[in-house]
């Protein structure tokens, strides 16, 4: 069990696995006004430094959840280099799914809602693991302004335009599905940037010591266009974010 091998290998140097620097993960922790004590569940935990860095800096407890051996392992790594390992633990599992053996303050699924089969079937998840009038977390891309062809929506790594949203309906269809949404922290230009093209070296680096594996093909037709793809589409028509939900 584990990801498709290019994400290791692209996102292998990440500590988180989505367009976050490490000051919006700060900023959406205190956002959400955590306390001490409290329980985190996080589906598709990646490297394991929401969770890590909110321990340290708010002594809440939880557990990660991911099917990627190699961020699992990152993510132990990382919570005993903060010191935090006895608060937070990390299980290489499939999260579509899972359900927490005790309820939890605040459920999350941040970039991965293709685990519940969308943001609804996501919630619905989610909601199995989350005590009652506590707060669901769901990181999801969305359109900053609408595609004109199918072309560009494949461009930017989408199965068709129909998958994404504009904010604004986004933000609505929560509300749809009977969520308030209750804050609220986006990607901008800056951290967008920082995560597309840091993959770029690692990917380089990787086949400078990698250069006769057989996957050295697919990671080399990556690198070849990887730069140009998202310059020319995802970066002036792809946004993401992490909505804070409440049920109404």
């Amino acid at each position: 069990m584990d990801i498709p091998r290019i994400f290791n290998v692209t996102e292998s140097a990440y500590r988180i696995h989505n367009p976050f620097t490490a000051e919006k993960l700060a900023t959406l922790g205190a956002a959400l006004r955590l306390e001490a004590g409290a329980r985190v569940l996080d589906l598709g935990s990646g490297s394991g430094e929401m969770l890590c860095a909110w321990a340290r800096d708010y002594a809440i407890g939880g557990t990660g959840i991911d099917m990627s051996r190699l961020f699992s392992e990152q993510a132990k790594r990382r919570a005993e280099e903060l010191g935090v390992a006895d608060r937070v633990k990390f299980v290489h599992d499939d999260a579509a799914g899972y359900v927490a053996d005790e309820k939890v303050d605040v459920a999350a699924c941040v970039g991965a809602t293709w685990i519940g089969g969308g943001v609804a079937g996501t919630i619905e998840l989610l909601v199995k693991s989350l005590r009652p009038g506590r707060i669901i977390l769901i990181g999801e891309p969305y359109w900053l302004q609408m595609p004109p062809t199918e072309d560009i929506a494949k461009g930017c790594r989408a199965g068709s335009i129909a998958d994404f949203l504009l904010l604004p309906d986004l933000v609505a269809s929560f509300g749809d599905l009977g969520w308030d949404v209750v804050e609220m922290v986006l990607a901008d230009q800056d951290s967008w940037d920082r995560y597309e093209a840091a993959k770029w070296l690692t990917m380089r680096r990787w086949l400078a010591a990698n250069g006769e594996d057989e996957f050295a093909n697919e990671v080399r037709a990556e690198l070849t266009s990887a730069p140009e793809r998202y310059a020319r589409y995802a970066r002036s028509y792809l946004g993401w974010g992490v909505f804070a939900l409440m049920a109404r």
